[in-house]
């Protein structure tokens, strides 16, 4: 129902850390926004879904989850569970693409020598 929310929460945050780390590690920095915009990307694609599957609405409450209190409780162990296995998910694929792309530059550097 609102799974994304999750993701969108990390990206927050990982932005305010890429902001923080921008001016001594500009290298970590353009890593991080990578990071961000797979967040922000998955979490727009999961919109969109609920959207379609009228999960969201364009008037008040917006989550039609939010029309009961026991929808609500629903909602908010969905927000936990799925959209956290969201973030370790994208958050893993992001950290192993990086740590495969830097064992590769430092291959290619032995064989140059």
């Amino acid at each position: 129902m609102a799974c994304f929310t999750a993701a969108v929460a990390q990206a927050i945050v990982v932005h305010g850390i890429k902001k923080t780390v921008e001016k001594n590690h500009k290298s970590l920095a353009l890593k991080l926004q990578k990071l961000v915009t797979l967040l922000l990307s998955g979490s727009f694609l999961l919109m969109i879904e609920h959207i379609w599957h009228g999960e969201i609405t364009f008037y008040y409450p917006f989550l039609t989850a939010m029309n009961s209190p026991e929808d609500t409780k629903e909602m908010l162990y969905e927000i936990l569970t799925v959209g956290g296995c969201i973030d370790v998910a994208i958050t893993s694929v992001w950290f192993l693409l990086y740590c495969l792309s830097d064992l590769v530059k430092s291959v290619k550097t032995v064989k140059e020598a």
